[in-house]
């Protein structure tokens, strides 16, 4: 892998930690508090805003967890361990990293 694929890599990763963030603040108001008011919101509408408030924290737990993945790649990048297979130490082939920026397996490993 070449200078350039690894620039281009890194663009594609920072551009995706962009967008984790926008879909963080967009989020926020997903994961508020449900109030209990038993006037404006009845029983199965409260049970619909605990359900998406579920989902919203479950949506930020899995963009935390992709964040993390994507920033370890990118420490990767600056050690110049990047595009190298953990287990095998073989290259990781440029397709897959364009598919997923963050994997630590080649193909093979990840097979088993």
């Amino acid at each position: 892998m070449n200078d350039a694929d690894v620039t281009q890599l890194r663009a594609q990763i920072e551009a995706r930690l962009a967008e984790l963030e926008t879909e963080d603040a967009l989020g926020q108001e997903g994961q508020a508090t449900v109030e209990l008011d038993q006037q404006a919101v009845g029983r199965l509408s409260r049970m619909d805003a605990l359900q998406n408030q579920a989902m919203a924290h479950a949506n930020a737990g899995r963009r935390q967890a992709e964040r993390h993945k994507l920033e370890t790649a990118l420490s990767r990048m600056n050690d110049g361990e990047f595009g190298y297979c953990e287990e095998c130490g073989e290259l990781i082939a440029r397709r897959r990293l364009e598919l997923d920026p963050a994997a630590l397996l080649c193909i093979e490993c990840a097979r088993g």
